[in-house]
């Protein structure tokens, strides 16, 4: 009780003055955000997916090639290439010039995500065409010495892009967050599962969509075990984030998420069916894709909304500070 008479004589926190004021709450300037917006556009979100696409398909081409499962190999190889083409076309689109890119390639710098990624497209790139090259060769062109080097060559080349696939799954869940909007920065630790798991679920989806389904057996399995692990981590993320984990539940990144997880629920449970019925097969398919696609959306617009709202920079920084560790 003396203690007590003693604390609330000091103020109630131990010091020696009475507080004139409550204690400060954050606030910025006018209202107005701490951090300016991203000024990406919708091409960087479609570029996500379709990366992310592109090494799905990879690595389902590769397991094709290995266990005799012509149609399936030659639609994932295909695949890999067009959604590659895609991915690079829509990053081009958005750096304004061709030539940046061009000039990203004259130095590589390990601290660097957008260098590392620069780099790991290039490793990626050359196996994914090569192989996809050797499934639209002409007939005549097949007996030639050159049609038979280039089919010869295409194993090496897919099982190449293969082993670097899972990083071009992933490298774009590490840029984002290396930057300094909140959502994106504080989800450092799960988002490259999301974009992995979320990538293994799309290429799955597309080869049901492609191949028969008496070939369709790998595709199915990838499409599961990618749409658990996206599904699992992103729940487990917005848990985690705690406060910072209002912009991936409220506004429209919630709604572009919630979607996403209701056709990628559906494709993953549609498996069960698509054993049986191309029909099936298709519609899972696209939904594991859409799915996907609204996957790499929501996160994106997760990330503008925390930029937003001051209370998403400062709180953290505070409460970070408060431990003892750098804001």
């Amino acid at each position: 009780m003396t203690e007590q008479r003693a604390t609330r004589a000091l103020g109630g926190d131990g010091t020696r003055e009475q507080r004139a004021v409550p204690k400060a709450t954050f606030r910025s300037y006018y209202g107005r955000p701490v951090l300016k917006p991203p000024v990406w556009e919708w091409l960087i979100p479609a570029y996500l997916f379709t990366g992310g696409l592109s090494a799905g398909c990879a690595e389902l081409a590769a397991g094709a090639d290995l266990t005799g499962r012509p149609t399936l190999r030659a639609a994932t190889r295909l695949g890999a290439l067009g959604s590659l083409a895609a991915s690079m076309y829509l990053l081009v689109a958005d750096l304004g010039r061709p030539a940046r890119f061009h000039h990203m390639l004259r130095v590589a710098k390990p601290s660097s995500p957008m260098s590392v990624g620069t780099w790991i497209l290039v490793a990626y790139g050359p196996g994914a065409g090569a192989a996809a090259v050797a499934e639209v060769l002409p007939r005549r062109l097949r007996r030639t010495l050159l049609g038979r080097i280039i089919r010869k060559a295409a194993r090496p080349a897919g099982l190449s892009a293969a082993a670097v696939a899972p990083a071009v799954a992933s490298y774009t869940a590490v840029l984002l967050s290396h930057t300094a909007v909140p959502a994106w920065k504080e989800a450092h630790r799960m988002l490259p599962f999301v974009f992995t798991g979320s990538a293994a679920a799309s290429g799955g989806g597309f080869g049901m969509v492609c191949a028969p389904v008496s070939e369709a057996g790998p595709a199915r399995r990838l499409a599961v075990g990618g749409a658990v692990v996206e599904l699992v981590v992103s729940r487990e993320l917005e848990r985690r984030l705690g406060l910072i984990g209002e912009a991936y539940r409220t506004g429209k990144a919630h709604r572009l998420r919630a979607w996403s997880e209701y056709l990628t629920l559906g494709g993953a449970l549609g498996t069960v069916f698509a054993r049986r019925s191309r029909a099936v097969a298709a519609v899972s398919g696209l939904a594991l894709l859409a799915g996907s696609a609204l996957q790499r959306f929501g996160v994106f617009e997760a990330g503008v909304e925390s930029t937003r709202d001051p209370k998403y920079v400062v709180v953290p920084q505070r409460e970070r500070l408060d431990r003892g560790e750098p804001a």
